[in-house]
């Protein structure tokens, strides 16, 4: 399956393997980046935690990582509607709610994947937004 560029959106754990120690997983995460796509704030957000409190980067090398993200990526902002959203996706199919708000910033800009490593790989929500674990054994072409 190849996607638009505004047609996926990325979860938090593949752009951490950005900085992985990994070449595999960190060229992978590089890929899904450079097609371009879509991020929350709420990526940004948990992305500036892991790599704060987790791998102990600094100010600058937080800042560093997320200006890159952002080149390559259109920012999408929380607002009410993803909240209500992503709370009705919590509900609905047990998604955690950081994730749930994931998904449904996905939903709100119209993306028909979402690549992220620790969801259900090939899940389908509202019947067209499909999760792909980009790290997969068969990995699904960007």
């Amino acid at each position: 399956m190849s996607v638009s560029p505004l047609s996926a959106a990325v979860d938090t754990n593949v752009l951490v393997y950005l900085t992985s120690p990994d070449a595999k997983k960190a060229q992978r995460a590089r890929d899904v980046l450079l097609v371009g796509g879509v991020i929350s704030v709420q990526v940004l957000n948990e992305l500036s935690l892991v790599l704060r409190r987790k791998m102990r980067f600094s100010w600058a090398e937080t800042h560093d990582v997320l200006s890159f993200a952002r080149m390559f990526m259109t920012v999408v902002p929380l607002t009410l509607a993803i909240h209500e959203r992503g709370l009705d996706l919590a509900e609905r199919h047990g998604f955690a709610l950081y994730d749930a708000m994931i998904v449904a910033a996905a939903l709100e800009s119209g993306c028909d994947v979402l690549w992220s490593e620790d969801m259900q790989d090939g899940m389908v929500v509202d019947g067209r937004l499909t999760i792909r674990n980009p790290f997969g054994r068969e990995p699904t072409t960007l």
